[in-house]
């Protein structure tokens, strides 16, 4: 499933006019689940106190473990969805594979996963070796089922498929590596994602019959799934949103408008229940939201109460805020109160204030097409892309897609493998530094993609080369990188006339002969350079 068209759509904020006519849910709290008391109170004027933490800052680069029960048939992202929709590569594939979705579910797939050679100790300690200072686990997808042991979803990977607490296993790991942990969270759109599960074949010997979406736990009797409820995981008690059948319209659903069927009191309150669970039980240092904004924003004050929280139970914890949300398509005000996420995308200029932009060296969730046809990001992608964002004044999340069993495969350790070499080098030039005046220069900054929706301007712009040079500076140094291996010679215009004292390369151990012309500080390179992905030239004078 193509996310980018799926998502292609999404809004920043609703209409006015039709948030003056919402019923905003403000008061579905009940007493007993109210957010930690605080500096931080349940509304954007009081979360704009945020101060990004500077372990974030500092960071720059984390991993990604987007994984959960959605990679057990290794065929891409948003399978739960994808298996439903009549004519799909992902229904044609789960016919052959698993049976009709009537009969085998997505609860089926769920029952299917065991991540049997799951070794997170080993997967974290090749993610810190390749200079991540933060890891990421999802703790839910769209898919409604919940990696860690909910005391509110019965439907989790403790009681059911590898009856693991994934993300207790991932969280240990992380701290024992003196790594920062965090969680994504999917959740709320369950109830959207899922209402493909309601429908039936169109066509075929099937025609008619319904899928499982709308089963309940009567019909669970002497199946393995006795006793436990569809709904909770399915949340299909609800008439399907408008247009519902037109497969792309998710996109301009996703923030709760459009024709959405409006979630229940009880569904948000469940979500809710859930989040606050798994911020308090695994004490997160980030959490990442795939919501615009916050989780049911703009119809309810869900999110306000969960971000208030985070931050409330963090300061109680550190005794000053240490925390960070994300959350993607974010208005000014909203950018003070937590970090901007942009999916698959970058900003195309130093943002005043810190972001973070997650890819995925493949598709979300594992496919084995894309190993296959080794079609995977290289190293030399992956590096190019966080050295312009930490120019930019942002972070780099990266994906590397995990199978069903728990491993990664022998193309992506390449590319990790590759990842450890350049950062073994370099990554003095990354690690704590700040924008300097000017983000860069060179042919790809006059064509770069233009930044729409959520994100999805990668790799739309002109590929980089040895000419574009992206700069960031620490303490009283200035780190040029350029994005391809220079030969000869490196020109770097910005710096005409500057008072420039001296010249190096990481990684050279001689002097390098260097000039300051009218046309730019010119420097001759060696003949065997350091690295063979970027080289940085660490400059003083300049700062």
């Amino acid at each position: 499933m193509n996310r980018r068209k799926l998502i292609k759509n999404a809004v920043a904020l609703m209409p006015a006019l039709w948030l003056k006519n919402q019923n905003l849910n403000a008061g579905f709290l009940s007493s007993s689940h109210a957010y930690t008391e605080g500096p931080f109170k349940p509304d954007w004027a009081s979360l704009e106190q945020y101060q990004t933490p500077d372990w974030f800052r500092n960071a720059k680069f984390g991993i990604w473990a987007h994984w959960g029960a959605q990679c057990q048939p290794e065929y891409g992202d948003w399978y739960a969805r994808g298996m439903y929709q009549e004519g799909s590569e992902q229904y044609k594939y789960h016919l052959k594979t698993y049976g009709h979705p009537s009969k085998f579910g997505f609860k089926d797939v769920i029952h299917e996963w065991k991540a049997e050679n799951w070794n997170p100790e080993e997967l974290i300690g090749l993610y810190k070796a390749a200079g991540a200072k933060y890891c990421v686990a999802m703790a839910n997808h769209h898919d409604n089922f919940d990696n860690y042991n909910s005391r509110y979803q019965p439907w989790n990977s403790v009681k059911l498929g590898p009856k693991k607490d994934i993300i207790d296993g991932w969280a240990k790991a992380v701290k024992k590596n003196g790594l920062h942990f965090g969680v994504s969270v999917h959740a709320a759109h369950a109830w959207l994602f899922y209402e493909a599960a309601q429908r039936s074949d169109k066509d075929g010997a099937m025609k008619g019959i319904p899928y499982d979406g709308t089963l309940k736990t009567p019909a669970g009797k002497g199946k393995w799934w006795n006793g436990y409820d569809p709904q909770d995981l399915y949340a299909q008690n609800h008439p399907l949103s408008k247009d519902s059948f037109n497969d792309g319209i998710i996109g301009k659903q996703w923030d709760w408008g459009n024709g959405v069927t409006p979630p229940s009191k009880e569904y948000i309150e469940n979500i809710y229940n859930r989040t606050i669970e798994l911020i308090d039980n695994y004490e997160p240092d980030l959490v990442y939201f795939d919501d615009t904004a916050l989780p049911f924003y703009p119809i309810s004050d869900a999110g306000l109460h969960i971000a208030a929280h985070m931050y409330n139970t963090n300061i109680k914890k550190h005794g000053t805020l240490q925390a960070v949300i994300t959350g993607k398509i974010l208005n000014e005000q909203q950018r003070k109160c937590m970090v901007w996420d942009i999916e698959r995308g970058q900003s195309n200029k130093i943002e005043p204030l810190p972001w973070q932009t997650d890819t995925c060296i493949g598709n979300w969730h594992y496919d084995k097409r894309v190993f296959e046809n080794h079609n995977y990001k290289t190293a030399t992608t992956v590096i190019h892309t966080l050295v312009d964002v930490v120019s930019k004044n942002g972070n780099l999340l990266l994906n590397i897609p995990v199978k069903g069993d728990g491993t990664i495969d022998s193309d992506e350790k390449e590319v990790v493998k590759g990842i450890t070499a350049w950062m073994k080098v370099n990554s003095e030039s990354i690690y704590g530094t700040r924008p300097y005046s000017v983000m860069g220069e060179g042919p790809a900054m006059q064509q770069a993609a233009a930044l729409t929706d959520q994100g999805f301007n990668e790799g739309k712009g002109k590929p980089f080369t040895a000419e574009d040079i992206r700069f960031a500076q620490k303490e009283n140094l200035l780190y040029a990188t350029t994005l391809g291996v220079p030969q000869k010679e490196v020109l770097i215009k910005t710096l005409a006339g500057k008072p420039v004292d001296d010249v190096k390369l990481i990684g050279y151990p001689d002097t390098l002969n260097w000039k300051n012309t009218p046309g730019g500080l010119l420097i001759s390179t060696p003949d065997k350079m350091p690295t063979d992905i970027s080289s940085v030239f660490v400059i003083t004078g300049v700062v």
